[in-house]
């Protein structure tokens, strides 16, 4: 099972970044509206590891700088795999794929 971190910080979002710098990072965009993302966020639960967590409508302004800083367009469910500041994987909806993420953070 997953360790579930919240980002609800700027600060948190850069220490993401920087982490990925060292290893695969995990980040997940979820709507705490939307039953679709509720679902795949009980799905990506599975995965080992950390994984971070911005709430949309608590965080919008940290969802935004993701999609500035990933090139991505703002989804949600929206997973991340970073590595050295950069998506290795992205994928929305019921596209994202638990076992193609555990991979992906190996």
């Amino acid at each position: 099972m997953a360790t579930i971190n919240k980002v609800d910080s700027i600060e948190k979002l850069d220490d993401l970044f920087e982490r990925s710098k060292l290893e695969p990072v995990l980040l997940f965009k979820h709507s705490n509206a939307c039953g679709i993302s509720a679902h795949v966020l009980d799905m990506v639960q599975e995965v080992e590891g950390d994984l971070n967590v911005i709430v949309i409508q608590e965080n919008r302004d940290l969802s935004n700088e993701v999609a500035k800083r990933t090139g991505h367009t703002h989804q949600s469910p929206q997973a991340f795999v970073l590595r050295y500041g950069k998506p290795i994987y992205h994928a929305t909806h019921y596209g994202i794929d638990p076992k193609t993420i555990t991979e992906k953070l190996k």
